[in-house]
């Protein structure tokens, strides 16, 4: 087994990874599902918004206090309770439509604490990584995450479609329930620490709570990729809908609607595999640049498209990007945390990374429902270009270290 990449060899790191594969296929069958349900239920955009807001919103809720008790909490418990609990959360919508009971309510109630459980367990999940990882391997490992989130991107929205099309509506939350499950069991399985350091003294939780938030805020350049990297989710967050919508006029049924996104997850795949060696061959600001300024002259192609291929082609790109980013900021960013703050950090840094989130699907569909695509598309579109101005302005960004500095320096 010598001839195996080392990440390949470290069987703790592979069943942390591959449990998350399975459970990216899993959610990205069922994710692309909860519009469409809505859709054929209401044809209300604006309420398929409100259920992507609904999931989003516990990030900005629950992360930071989350942060806190996670560093307190076994880690390794956490994601195992949060993964049972989406296990029952998401097998609820197949109970109900069997029984003829689905309601919008419902759904909206499924999102939220899927959302709230995926808080817990992301937040876990970041801290385990550097903890399986050493922190020279992280580029590598980021890279691979992102290569296997991105097949599973590939797979998942035309699975779980063929499933909604073919075997009936429930098909895909069954079979995300799975996915969920064992993600589960990979956890179990894994027998590395995933606290290092020795817990802190008992505390107030808002006492603790601070020390993250201060930590961060005293890291100008965290603190800037907090805000930049939110305005950029806020934007994916709105995109989904918008693609679907716009699809749906083209004339896609639900199956080229899966597939357009899964075009779209190819190019996350290609982000991922050039991803390491882009943060080795160019610095963390040109790389934070270019990929601002280029998403934003994409997103305004989604307004113009003819074919609703097109517009998995355009995804493609925006995708490739996705991931080139995600290495080089979730790299550098690791690197500097310290252990026994990783969970504070992180969650604040998720909060804002996240909390534009239920704005971003909220507002993506009210703008379709009340204003048309043409107007949600050059909404988001602005915004993006608004991004790319000030990420370019700042000089957080523009002076920032090399990563070999930082990891030396940690």
């Amino acid at each position: 087994m010598r001839w195996l990449p080392e990440l390949f060899r470290n069987k703790n790191y592979m069943l942390l990874w591959s449990g998350q594969v399975v459970s990216t296929v899993g959610s990205s069958a069922s994710q692309i599902i909860y519009p469409l349900l809505i859709l054929a239920l209401t044809d209300s955009p604006a309420a398929a918004g409100i259920a992507a807001a609904a999931r989003a919103l516990p990030y900005l809720l629950f992360s930071l206090p989350v942060g806190a008790l996670v560093d307190r909490w076994d880690r390794k418990r956490v994601m195992i309770l949060s993964d049972v609990g989406r296990v029952l959360a998401i097998a609820s919508i197949p109970i109900a439509l069997a029984l003829d009971a689905l309601s919008l309510l419902q759904i909206y109630a499924v999102s939220f604490v899927e959302g709230t459980l995926f808080v817990f367990f992301n937040i876990a999940e970041v801290t385990a990584l550097s903890r399986v990882v050493p922190a020279a391997q992280l580029p590598q490992a980021a890279a691979q995450n992102e290569a296997a989130f991105g097949a599973a991107g590939i797979i998942g929205p035309s699975f779980g479609t063929i499933l909604f099309q073919t075997l009936g509506r429930s098909a895909p939350f069954i079979a995300d329930a799975v996915s969920f499950a064992l993600s589960a069991l990979s956890v179990m399985l894994i027998k590395a620490d995933f606290r290092k350091a020795a817990p802190p003294p008992s505390r107030g939780l808002l006492h603790e709570i601070g020390e993250g938030l201060r930590w961060m805020w005293q890291m100008p350049l965290i603190r800037t990729m907090a805000f930049l990297t939110g305005g950029l989710n806020m934007v994916n967050a709105a995109a989904p809908l918008i693609l679907i919508v716009i699809a749906r006029k083209l004339g896609a049924n639900a199956a080229e609607i899966g597939l357009i996104f899964s075009i779209g997850a190819a190019g996350g795949i290609v982000g991922s595999l050039i991803g390491g060696q882009i943060q080795r061959s160019f610095s963390f600001t040109q790389v934070i640049l270019a990929v601002m300024w280029i998403n934003a002259l994409l997103f305004a192609l989604y307004g113009v498209v003819a074919h609703f291929i097109l517009l998995g082609v355009i995804s493609a790109l925006i995708w490739t990007l996705g991931p080139v980013y995600n290495v080089v900021q979730f790299s550098y960013r690791l690197a500097l945390i310290p252990d026994q703050l990783q969970g504070r950090v992180n969650s604040a840094f998720r909060l804002l990374a996240f909390g534009f989130n239920p704005l971003g699907a909220a507002l993506s569909g009210w703008l379709l429902e009340y204003a048309g695509t043409d107007t949600a598309v050059m909404v988001f579109a602005a915004w993006c270009l608004l991004l790319a101005g000030g990420a370019t302005l700042n000089r957080h960004v523009r002076n920032a270290r090399p990563f070999s500095e930082v990891t030396t320096s940690t």
